[in-house]
């Protein structure tokens, strides 16, 4: 333990996490030990979700934060290959929901697939605490394999789900329920950003053990937490019917079996690029056959939920570099003042935190002055910010020097342009799949949704991939070229998503949409990706603004 005269800036950045850390789970055990069934005007069940949600988000953006450092300098992986690796895993953790929400909302019910998702996550990350002696050939690398896909799994049982049980504990006309997605939200961004300055810290400076092992403990302790706490939750998340112990057991065997499958897939990235290919394009065709069979306006909703989706591969490929080859840039080309690179992962949910509100209030402040831009609008703002976000930092890179170390404002902004972009892309999206679906393929659509994100995780592992150029290695001009070539194209797309947003904001046929729908994509709110408090969609002509 060195003298507090020594510490550095990572050093401090760490310790005031601690401190916040400290101050949540004071206020935590202070809901936890009074006997009233509401704190501040809301159930009980919804902080002990707050706190399961944070400490789970803790563990796996904290996880994230080191995968690619793991990958380069302990299994030795070129940069090619260990960003190829990182989008193959974060594409499988955007697709495993299909399944552990399927198998929640038929059988299991929310609760149980949240507790047994927790245990698969928990071994995962202590699982990646076991280092071996690194190296592509020592047989450890299996047990590393092995980890991840618990961790794919667990977070398909758990993800989705856990979100939902938020909304149960509500009647759908509860006035509180924006306020309680508020809540939820701020614990999936305050997990995400302790976690990954405090993983990362101990990650980077004291041993990859420390760091996976603390992932781990924080996945433990959000089992705790909600194991102890079902008896707040009043019945929320129950099975939908009685299930007999064989039928549960089996659909334990199946998550088990999952596992299997994906410590396979995890480690051939080209097979999940063929199952990706195919599974998408017979998507499209069933979607599609389906759209044809509807009247004109719900059949042109659907085209216009199809060209959103489209849309996602582009964006979440530039956008998830960040956890990739933007760590690794990071690392090794700007000066950073001895903070380890991964803690710079945390500036994303600290902006989402500070911005999301007042992207929230900007979007009622237009729509009530007829203003607000469309949802197609909003996704060629994002992906106009994002193609920013590239160009800025290539200029600021060039503009110092390639030879010299990047200065760390040029970090900061890269982040700033990339965060606004996903807040005018990510729950615009969800809103819109929410209010333009017909009802019998909403869960379709939402499920296509995170699967084109799945496909944009993937496509973030090539563009990585290509950053390493020939033989492997990433150089920073290298990198700067593929930034400036795909931060082009960004904003190219991005021109033509405008001109064609107001064909596409008429195939919507906001007017005659009816006023009964739930509010916009709250049940899906289970991720920092999507982190909108207030939804907020086109104003509707005729009725009252939702959400």
């Amino acid at each position: 333990m060195k003298s507090i005269g020594l510490w550095q800036e990572g050093d401090w950045i760490a310790a005031i996490a601690v401190l916040v850390l400290a101050i949540f789970l004071t206020v935590g055990a202070k809901v936890a030990i009074q006997k009233e069934p509401e704190f501040a005007g809301h159930p009980k069940g919804l902080y002990m979700l707050f706190f399961a949600e944070m400490w789970e988000r803790f563990s796996y953006y904290g996880m994230r934060a080191l995968l690619i450092f793991y990958l380069t300098k302990h299994w030795l992986f070129a940069d090619d290959k260990a960003n190829l690796i990182y989008g193959a895993y974060t594409s499988l953790v955007y697709i495993t929901p299909v399944l552990g929400g399927y198998i929640a909302d038929r059988y299991l019910g929310q609760r149980k697939a949240v507790l047994f998702g927790g245990l698969l996550l928990a071994v995962g990350h202590s699982l990646m605490a076991v280092e071996g002696t690194g190296g592509q050939q020592d047989a450890t690398i299996n047990v590393f394999w092995a980890a991840l896909a618990f961790i794919i799994v667990g977070s398909g049982f758990l993800k989705a789900n856990i979100s939902v049980m938020v909304g149960q504990l509500y009647k759908l006309t509860d006035i509180r329920r924006d306020g309680a997605y508020t809540v939820f939200y701020m614990g999936i961004n305050v997990g995400a950003a302790i976690g990954t300055i405090l993983v990362g810290y101990l990650g980077e400076t004291i041993g990859w053990g420390y760091g996976f092992g603390l992932a781990g403990i924080g996945m433990l302790a959000g089992l705790v937490v909600f194991v102890l706490g079902k008896r707040v939750l009043n019945g929320a998340g129950e099975a939908p019917r009685p299930l007999s112990r064989n039928k549960e057991m089996t659909l334990y065997a199946v998550g088990l079996a999952a596992v299997a499958v994906c410590w396979a897939l995890v480690q051939y990235q080209d097979v999940i690029q063929g199952l990706l290919i195919v599974s998408g394009v017979s998507l499209l065709g069933y979607v599609l056959y389906e759209s044809f069979k509807l009247e004109k306006e719900p059949r042109e909703r659907m085209f216009a939920i199809l060209f959103l989706i489209s849309l996602n591969p582009l964006f979440w490929g530039l956008f998830e570099q960040a956890g990739g080859s933007m760590n690794l840039f990071t690392d090794r080309f700007v000066d950073r003042a001895g903070v380890p690179a991964s803690i710079f992962q945390s500036i994303n949910p600290i902006l989402i935190m500070i911005l999301a509100p007042l992207f929230a209030g900007l979007w009622v402040t237009l729509g009530r002055r007829r203003a607000e831009p469309s949802a197609p609008a909003k996704f060629g703002l994002a992906l106009a910010q994002m193609g920013l976000a590239n160009l800025v930092l290539v200029w600021g890179a060039e503009a110092y020097g390639v030879a010299a170390m990047t200065p760390v404002i040029m970090v900061f902004a890269y982040y700033l342009f990339a965060t606004t972009a996903e807040l005018c892309l990510s729950p615009v999206g969800l809103s819109a799949m929410n209010r333009l679906a017909p009802k019998f393929l909403a869960s379709l659509i939402m499920g296509a949704w995170f699967y084109m994100t799945a496909v944009g995780n993937f496509v973030a592992g090539k563009i990585g991939e290509a950053t390493g150029g020939h033989d492997g290695e990433m150089s920073k001009q290298g990198l700067l070229d593929v930034y400036e070539l795909f931060g082009w194209i960004s904003i190219g797309v991005a021109v033509v998503v405008l001109a064609l947003s107001p064909i596409v904001k008429r195939w919507m046929h906001l007017d005659t949409l009816g006023q009964d729908e739930d509010l916009a994509g709250r049940a899906e709110l289970a991720e920092n990706q999507g982190p909108g408090m207030f939804p907020q969609a086109e104003t509707v002509p005729s009725g009252p603004r939702k959400g």
